[in-house]
């Protein structure tokens, strides 16, 4: 682990939980580990809470490069982002000690909102109807007119994405080892005059992205970035690519992403 001891553990501040976390403390302080306060120092930023809380603190640390994130799902929680269980702690710190670890990287998306204000995505970034009625969006790849949306939105996900919104909507799982990101319908519309290609599409990494919001009276639709949503006024456009960030995160060496992926799924 390169003699990086500085760890930061983000959870919500629940009695029970804590008392949960306090023998992890106790451990992690007897194999020379500083638990410190401010995610900043850390060198280690671990979450507690399978993937929902993955994905926030990524985003509230600001997807720092310098680090590693490890996850740590608890009882009955989705953990495709989580190598480990709150119910064998033990075995995550002595992994750790002994190095039983392999660093995955995790590719990202920027989504730029009007040309102006750019955001990180990891899973995905969504844009939906807020009101009972289609929204109609123009699809660009690399600046060429692909075509004309109808319905209730759009998910372009990553490829460790593609196992969450984009799957329920029949979107492929795509393998993180491929640079990738994937368009996704919800609940298009086509019929004798309003056509889409009704299916999930991939981009390579280095394709671009525009999503065009035609201002037809549907112009303040929500935008979700991972699991928030932002509510902006007067949407025009997104634009979408690959990030040249990505996320560090802790595997055990004999914990691949398909084997989650049948974990949780098969």
């Amino acid at each position: 682990m390169d003699n990086r001891r500085n760890l930061f553990f983000y959870y919500p501040k629940e009695t029970e939980l804590e008392e949960q976390l306090a023998p992890l403390f106790q451990l992690a302080k007897k194999n020379n580990f500083n638990i410190v306060e401010d995610y900043k120092d850390a060198n280690i930023i671990v979450s507690v809470g399978g993937d929902g809380a993955f994905l926030q603190v990524v985003r509230k640390t600001g997807f720092r490069q310098d680090c590693l994130y490890v996850g740590i799902a608890r009882t009955n929680e989705a953990g495709l982002y989580c190598d480990f269980n709150l119910d064998n702690y033990d075995e995550m710190m002595k992994s750790i000690v002994n190095e039983e670890l392999e660093v995955r990287r995790f590719p990202i998306i920027d989504v730029t909102i009007n040309g102006e204000a750019t955001f990180q995505c990891l899973n995905e970034a969504s844009i939906k109807s807020t009101l009972i009625k289609t929204i109609v969006i123009d699809v660009f790849i690399d600046n060429n007119h692909f075509e004309r949306f109808r319905g209730d939105g759009l998910i372009v996900a990553t490829p460790t994405g593609s196992t969450g919104y984009n799957k329920s909507t029949h979107g492929a799982v795509i393998d993180p080892l491929t640079p990738c990101f994937q368009v996704s319908e919800i609940a298009s519309l086509n019929n004798n005059k309003y056509r889409t290609l009704g299916s999930s599409f991939v981009l390579d990494q280095k394709r671009s992205l525009k999503l065009e919001v035609i201002q037809d009276g549907n112009d303040y639709p929500v935008v979700g970035l991972d699991n928030e949503a932002y509510s902006i006024r007067n949407i025009r456009d997104l634009t979408i690519t690959m990030s040249d960030k990505i996320v560090k995160t802790v595997k055990l060496k004999n914990n691949s992403y398909w084997d989650r992926v049948k974990r949780t799924f098969l």
